[in-house]
């Protein structure tokens, strides 16, 4: 096959994806019309050549039955064939001696064939046979009479079945232009609904407006697909709300650090600028100014990196893995000890593995120790206690802080909520609602109680997986049973 041979299907299939859905439609609803139309004349013509041929057959029997009757009472040589009158049946008579006798003025039929001679000389009774000719086609019955043979024919005529092509021919371009007015019909009106909602789709990405819902209308995979549709503007606006409440969250809490943050500069700018920096300040004034520069800072630092990690949502490239939990905790518990070297850890924690990223699980971790050890006293420590409770792993950190107040605990992950009692404490308030994230992402859940030391409790739970040397001795088992 040439390779503009191959190229035809493809610019077929190319134009074919190009038409829109209506032509589409119109198009194969045409089409079926068109190919039933010609199944349908096919069979009837069939079955309308059958019906004709066998009443010119049987016409031609019982013609034929008549003529050897008087064949055989006046002889087939003294047999009377009257002139031909012009149309209807051909008569023609076969001697003994192989001639022939016809009516007077009657066209010329074909010659006798070998299988009629053989009727004529007794070899068999009867002869239906078909003559095509270049001009003509016959239908010839031959009957055995006397010592010879008669036969009458009759012309083919296909005018019927040429009458009745035309006529469904016509009845078929009908057919096939109403189809195709009613395939566009159909088409339009089914599609009606989707170019409405084409419409509404357009006019929400042009207008950025998610609040008009589309009109629920019609049924099946179009109501669906309108449903489907307004729920995802609904998500959509939900997102949108999200973010506008983060920004302006985010813009209130970074206020107060920066306008602090503004305030110390422009003093040490305009103290600078007067040369009267070292005599205006003592050296313990710049020691604590400069420190509450590198809190604000670091405020600020810590500040944008939560809201980054909370901006981010659940997208992160790290993947799922197998990991025992205790390691985080360890791991978590050292990054806070870095962080703050006066702060005290008491662990009690056992191996339990759990599927999940493991930067996410330390940061929630790290972020429960975080919030536990601004309320924890000096000389009180921060519990972690990490064990599997039935098919989970349970997480606890608790301090011998003042504790929760009833009317906080339902907002204590909400993001940028503080306590009253926490507004003069260092923090942004999104600690623990990045923990409810993380631990929502694992399939878990996140819960706040009262500790037995009167403190807060935080409590993790997470759906725990098989170790990974169980995993290789079932594995190992299958394997075993399988061979």
């Amino acid at each position: 096959m040439s390779r503009l041979a191959r190229r035809e299907p493809r610019r077929l299939t190319r134009w074919w994806r190009r038409r829109s859905l209506r032509t589409r439609m119109t198009v194969i609803a045409a089409t079926a019309i068109a190919v039933s139309v010609f199944v349908a004349f096919q069979v009837a013509s069939e079955l309308m050549d059958g019906q004709l041929r066998d009443a010119t057959e049987h016409q031609l029997r019982a013609d034929s039955r008549v003529l050897a009757t008087d064949a055989e009472r006046a002889g087939l040589a003294q047999l009377r064939l009257p002139p031909y009158s012009g149309s209807g049946r051909l008569v023609r008579v076969i001697l003994p001696d192989g001639s022939t006798r016809t009516p007077a003025g009657q066209p010329a039929l074909p010659p006798v064939s070998k299988r009629a001679g053989r009727v004529a000389q007794g070899a068999s009774n009867d002869l239906m046979e078909s003559s095509d000719s270049d001009e003509d086609g016959y239908l010839i019955y031959t009957l055995r009479a006397g010592d010879g043979a008669v036969q009458v024919a009759r012309a083919a005529d296909d005018s019927p079945i040429n009458q009745f092509g035309f006529g469904m021919f016509v009845i078929g371009l009908l057919c096939v232009v109403g189809g195709a007015l009613v395939g566009r019909t159909v088409a339009r009106t089914g599609l009606a609904p989707i170019d409405r909602l084409t419409a509404a789709a357009v006019r929400v990405a042009h207008t950025r407006n998610l609040d008009a819902d589309i009109p629920d209308e019609g049924g099946g995979e179009i109501q669906r697909l309108i449903q489907a549709i307004n729920d995802m503007l609904a998500a959509l606006r939900d997102s949108r709300r999200a973010q506008r409440l983060l920004a302006e969250d985010a813009a209130h809490e970074l206020k107060t650090p920066l306008t602090s943050l503004r305030l110390n500069i422009e003093l040490l700018v305009r103290l600078d600028r007067r040369g009267t920096l070292d005599t205006a300040l003592s050296a313990e004034s710049r020691t604590r100014l400069l420190n509450d520069l590198g809190a604000q800072v670091a405020e600020l630092s810590t500040l944008a990196a939560e809201l980054t990690d909370l901006a981010r949502g659940d997208v992160s490239d790290e993947s799922a893995e197998l990991l025992d939990v205790a390691d985080v905790v360890l791991a978590a518990t050292t990054q806070a000890r870095s962080r703050v070297p006066d702060i005290e850890v008491a662990l009690d924690v056992t191996s339990v593995w759990v599927s999940g990223r493991p930067a996410a699980l330390q940061r929630a971790v790290l972020n429960l120790i975080d919030n536990a050890a601004k309320w924890s006293p000096a000389d009180q420590p921060v519990q972690v206690r990490l064990r599997a409770e039935g098919t989970s792993a349970l997480l606890e950190v608790d301090d011998a802080g003042p504790g929760i107040d009833d009317a906080d605990v339902p907002r204590v992950f909400d993001r940028f909520y503080r306590a009253d009692s926490a507004r003069a404490l260092p923090g942004s308030g999104l600690g623990l609602s990045i923990v409810q994230r993380v631990v929502y992402a694992h399939g878990g859940r996140a819960t706040v109680g009262r500790s037995a030391r009167g403190g807060a409790l935080l409590r993790v739970d997470l759906p725990a997986a098989a170790p990974p040397a169980l995993i290789s001795r079932l594995t190992a088992g299958e394997d075993t049973a399988a061979r």
